[in-house]
């Protein structure tokens, strides 16, 4: 297995450039199907690029070692979208038309996958997001959708964040404070939906930038019309900030959050008071484990010698999410029976069932359905020295 790098790993990887794992002589390219990942590998979400190329990696080294996909070793090739959509379509047509990659992985950011979303579905080459959350992701409307995901979907996501903050805090005023950017966006209508479907009215809505320090101004409004909850959508850096200037008011209101936070250093720059943020995953490696479950923490402790402990595999949505997505992206390729990106398409389809690391999979994927994750593959989790851990409720 080759795994081509166009970066430098910072923490948790060795620093690498242009770097081969395992072996491949001069001639791989006609020896391999490429496939490649966009993702935000550097900067303070760089710990979920991370987490994703971890767990593409165990899938794919399982794969190979049962021959591959159509006879032929998979490859990995990673680029670096730094979290700009611009650079991250460069990415993706740098791997697209350069690289003749079969399929694509996205990674953190709703706002990069939305960018990528136009460009693989007019290439005709299956995007696979295993991150990105936004609903219009796949739900985007081309009369022929390339775009699947494993993770998950915002629309669903708010539904389930009202349901916990009704039952856990017996919200009656929550308030909303979003990332101005169409992740923020696609939350705010999917809140809306959600609690007027109970029947509850929001006290109010703030907006932040992803680069905001301080959050103190928006946060003195909802206060000020009785929020009794926070709905916080951001990720790692200005969901940080949320918590901190909370602290600087000594507003100690409960926060029901999307999983932004656990895409990054959020403990660290978050301080103490990150514990407090409950937020929604679709895996934890903490706990009892499946059998699967088990097979993959060992093979990412033997693959990854930096893993020490739990919170070495923090986050582990992004590598839950990551290993099953490969997973079925090589069964996809094996129902079509070819790398042509329309019978590729057509082979997400074919999949009838797959034991996965989140969930045992049936009928993944439909023409109407891209989304492999349902409604009842969330829990909430929170920080404790680092790791990520499930509540009990």
């Amino acid at each position: 297995m080759r795994l081509s790098l166009s970066f430098r790993f910072k923490a948790g990887f060795a620093a690498v450039a242009l770097t081969c794992f395992g072996t491949a002589g001069a001639t791989h390219a006609q020896d391999t199907l490429k496939l490649g990942l966009v993702a935000a590998m550097s900067g303070q979400s760089a710990k979920s690029g991370e987490a994703i190329v971890r767990g593409l990696t165990i899938a794919l080294d399982e794969i190979n070692a049962k021959g591959g996909a159509l006879g032929k070793k998979l490859e990995l090739i990673v680029r670096d979208d730094e979290s700009n959509p611009a650079k991250g379509v460069v990415a993706a047509r740098e791997l697209v038309q350069r690289e003749k990659v079969v399929a694509m992985f996205g990674g953190l950011d709703t706002p990069v996958s939305m960018a990528i979303v136009p460009f693989a579905n007019q290439a005709k080459v299956p995007f696979m997001g295993v991150w990105a959350a936004g609903t219009p992701i796949t739900r985007n409307g081309a009369a022929e959708n390339y775009v699947f995901r494993v993770s998950a979907v915002d629309e669903l996501v708010d539904i389930a964040l009202v349901d916990y903050a009704i039952k856990k805090y017996q919200t009656k005023k929550p308030g909303m404070i979003l990332v101005n950017n169409s992740w923020g966006e696609s939350n705010e209508v999917g809140l809306k939906a959600a609690l007027k479907a109970k029947n509850i009215e929001y006290a109010g809505i703030e907006k932040f930038e992803a680069n905001d320090v301080d959050m103190v101004t928006q946060l003195t409004r909802l206060k000020g019309v009785g929020a009794d909850v926070l709905f916080m959508v951001g990720n790692v850096g200005p969901s940080a900030q949320v918590v901190k200037s909370l602290d600087r008011m000594s507003w100690n209101v409960p926060i029901v959050s999307h999983w932004g936070p656990s895409g990054g250093r959020f403990s660290e720059l978050a301080g103490p008071s990150a514990e407090k943020v409950n937020f929604i995953q679709t895996y934890s490696f903490s706990g009892t484990l499946t059998p699967k479950g088990e097979t993959v923490l060992a093979s990412l402790k033997k693959k990854f010698p930096e893993i020490k402990t739990l919170a070495d595999v923090t986050p582990a949505v992004g590598i839950a999410n990551a290993y099953d997505a490969m997973h079925l992206t090589a069964l996809a390729i094996a129902a079509a029976g070819s790398t042509e990106g329309p019978k590729v398409r057509e082979g997400f389809y074919k999949i009838e069932n797959y034991d996965g690391l989140i969930k045992k999979y049936a009928k993944p994927f439909t023409a109407a359905n891209h989304d492999a994750i349902g409604p009842g593959d969330y829990l909430f989790t929170y920080f404790k020295s680092g790791e990520i851990l499930p509540l009990s409720n």
